[in-house]
């Protein structure tokens, strides 16, 4: 049998687990647009085609163009990368480079963090998020969402605690963190993050997740770059443009900073079809629109189904997912769902702080929810 996943989206051992071809499973476990990919994108695609008997340009210098027009930035602020897991090593290596090779890391995080600080020597310094007190528990809107079951579990607040974080680390250290946080959807607000910025001596900002937000309503750290030159913002395409196998990302940050990172790695790391596709996508504002305008409603939708299941807790998300916390163990659940309904969610056993009680599940169609909700109900007690 195929090994449990780490991260989301393993549709060949999820199929293993079910019975059926890959094709046939609807996948709450990876957080990806359902509306893509873009139409604009997959002619972008078609057209390159005649082009994959060349070498792309080592520079990139029109996908650096189109990137920083997006943006309203030079090309120079801007590197390209193999997904953002890549740039995310880089920052990594640049971490374990500073005189305190210290990360300070909101915890839960996405567990490529740790791998990425440990290759390079990098001592990761876990900041819970999560507050560990019983009586902390987020308070939901009830003009929003419907009244939790008395079965429910309660839900744990999620603060940053950046005064006592100031305290407790060196200004030498660095800070590693993501915004829309994953897993727990948590949106920081900038005056959250400006005393990070001002305290330690690299801060990465991993924003794979901010593009579900219009940009008026979006904290991003990106035009704070040229103001801070300890800043790396890194982004990724692959989530809101539903372009998971092209594997495209890139890194927003002080030139010098992104030289170094260029010099660090092999050529080429972006490949024709994905620069076709990013230049196409970042300019797609149909698209843009047409997902900003289905995300919120559909959300929330969602979260007042799955909250109206007794057992069942979802915290409030910014993102495109929603963390859930179960009255009982995921896992046997996991299995349960594949097994009778074909449907994977992400168990958080990668989340060290969350453990077995949690679930995440992307934001996906109407009537695939309404499938996820169905089959929760029809499985949770087998």
């Amino acid at each position: 049998m195929a090994k449990r996943p780490v991260h989301g989206g393993n549709l060949a051992w999820a199929a293993e687990i079910a019975g059926c071809s890959p094709g046939v499973l609807v996948d709450f476990s990876a957080s990806i647009n359902p509306l893509g990919p873009p139409d604009a994108v997959l002619a972008a695609l078609q057209r390159a085609i005649p082009t994959l008997g060349h070498y792309p340009d080592p520079a990139y210098t029109d996908l650096r163009r189109a990137l920083a027009s997006h943006h309203d930035l030079s090309p120079d602020w801007i590197l390209p990368g193999n997904g953002a897991a890549e740039l995310l090593t880089w920052a990594a290596r640049d971490i374990a480079s500073q005189a305190d090779p210290t990360a300070y890391l909101p915890t839960p995080a996405f567990n490529d963090y740790q791998r990425a600080c440990q290759s390079f020597g990098a001592t990761v310094s876990p900041w819970p998020l999560l507050s560990a007190d019983p009586s902390a528990v987020l308070v939901l809107d009830p003009s929003t969402t419907p009244d939790q079951s008395l079965s429910s579990p309660p839900i744990p607040a999620v603060d940053l605690r950046v005064d006592a974080l100031m305290v407790a680390s060196p200004p030498t250290a660095s800070c590693l963190m993501n915004n829309p946080h994953n897993p727990t959807g948590h949106l920081f607000r900038l005056d959250d993050l400006r005393p990070l910025l001002d305290h330690f001596s690299l801060v990465v900002v991993d924003e794979a997740f901010m593009d579900f937000l219009p940009a008026q309503e979006a904290p991003s750290l990106v035009p704070w770059v040229d103001r801070y030159p300890n800043l790396v913002v890194v982004r990724s395409l692959t989530k809101f443009y539903s372009l998971p196998g092209l594997r495209l990302g890139y890194a927003i940050g002080h030139p010098d900073r992104l030289q170094r990172w260029q010099q660090w790695r092999d050529p080429w790391p972006v490949n024709t079809l994905a620069v076709a596709a990013a230049m196409a996508a970042v300019q797609d504002t149909a698209f843009q629109a047409q997902t900003w305008a289905w995300l919120p409603p559909t959300r929330q939708a969602l979260m007042a189904g799955l909250s109206a299941i007794p057992g069942f807790s979802p915290l409030p998300s910014a993102a495109n997912y929603l963390l859930v916390k179960a009255d009982t163990p995921v896992p046997p659940l996991q299995l349960r769902l594949l097994q009778h309904s074909q449907v994977l969610i992400r168990d958080c056993l990668s989340f060290a702080e969350l453990g077995e009680h949690y679930f995440r599940v992307a934001v996906r169609s109407e009537s695939e929810n309404e499938r996820l909700r169905t089959a929760l109900i029809e499985t949770r007690d087998l």
